[in-house]
């Protein structure tokens, strides 16, 4: 195999690949990336046997072939090259002979033998922009469990149906949920399936590369999901186990409105929480006509209160959430004003952005804590 490749477009397509190589060496083989070399570009493959990424980009080949190579070893070296083309040349003891102006360098590869083969994406499902998803992961992303016992939990909840798509994630203390009206070009029926956090993960660096408005084409099989961007493709196994019921937890019953501007409140928990327990992050927030009054203490450290304005007109009431938990919620809303609903003291909370945007609901619900 030989073939001459730009840096620049090396470099980046190695570096989407570092999230799903092997960090440990229990199957030597993974943690290497494998480089196929065809006609006019070059195809690199990673994956760690939960997740796989294919992506590729243009390469001048003298000699069709393909080999492995230490995947985090190969970026860190390419990375400190000068800005110019890479000549690479494996021979058939699999090492990597690599030239780049005036730097010569030897790779030990191995054979592409062992490397796994990652499955062929079935028919397209359906096809969405990948700024619409990024945008829903990066709302969720934070409520999923990192329980080990609660492996349902490790991800969200994906619901793609005709005009809608829908992410749920909770970890039984909270739930984010994320509904947007949007035609969905070629899904005929209502589609499930549990995301898995780590692939959620990569799904926004893929978004991050490229143009919000950029179409990502979705399919599915009976263990895995397939999200392809261009040339690139993210391959994911299916969470197995049944998500709960979210629907029948979601508040109907909220009589209680609190409206809040974004960065009163989150500036107000930032300080508010630096007296609050380090386990529970427990702080108080109570409520009163135009106001609301956070508060901590702690008996060895110290104790803190503030007001900010709120626009409220019901009876004074107090409640308690885990601190930790709002200001997930108040760092990835863009939205200058937010509504606090409520029942009654000791029921479930409910943060919405205030939105222009219609086609898109967004309710983050959080249990009260008791102190």
């Amino acid at each position: 195999m030989e073939f001459t490749v730009s840096k620049s477009d090396l470099v980046r397509e190695l570096g989407l690949s570092q999230g799903v190589v092997e960090k440990k060496a229990t199957i030597p083989i993974l943690t290497n990336v494998l480089v196929e070399a065809l006609d006019d570009q070059l195809v690199l493959t990673a994956t760690d046997l939960e997740l796989g990424i294919r992506c590729s980009c243009p390469a001048r080949v003298s000699r069709r072939g393909a080999g492995t190579i230490p995947a985090r070893k190969l970026l860190d070296y390419v990375r400190l090259l000068p800005d110019a083309d890479v000549h690479f040349k494996v021979g058939e003891n699999h090492w990597a002979n690599l030239t780049c102006g005036r730097a010569r360098t030897r790779i030990a590869g191995m054979s592409k033998d062992s490397f796994p083969e990652l499955p062929q994406m079935p028919p397209v499902l359906g096809e969405f922009s990948i700024g619409t998803l990024a945008s829903m992961i990066s709302r969720t992303i934070f409520a999923i469990s990192a329980e080990e016992s609660r492996f349902t939990l490790h991800g969200s909840l994906l619901h793609l149906k005709p005009g809608q798509l829908t992410m749920v994630a909770t970890d039984g203390h909270r739930l984010a949920l994320v509904e947007r009206q949007e035609d969905v070009p070629g899904l005929e029926a209502s589609y499930r399936a549990l995301l898995p956090r780590k692939a959620m993960g990569e799904i926004l660096k893929f978004a991050s590369a490229v143009e919000p408005e950029t179409p990502l084409k979705f399919a599915g099989d009976e263990n895995h999901l397939f999200f392809q961007l261009g040339d690139r493709l993210l391959i994911t196994r299916k969470l197995t186990g049944n998500f709960p019921d979210y629907e029948r937890v979601l508040p109907k019953d909220q009589p209680h409105i609190v409206q809040l501007r974004r960065d009163d409140l989150r500036s107000a928990i930032e300080r508010v929480v630096q007296f609050a327990d380090e386990r529970s992050h427990a702080i108080r927030i109570r409520f009163a006509p135009d106001e609301a009054k956070l508060s901590s203490s702690l008996s060895d450290t110290g104790e803190t209160e503030e007001t900010i304005p709120a626009t409220y007109s019901g009876g004074s009431v107090e409640m308690s959430f885990n601190g930790q938990y709002l200001l997930d919620f108040l760092r990835v809303i863009g939205e200058e004003q937010l509504e606090f609903r409520f029942k009654e003291p000791n029921t479930a909370g409910e943060l919405r952005p205030i939105s222009t945007e219609s086609a898109m609901l967004y309710r983050y619900i959080v249990m009260p804590m008791r102190l």
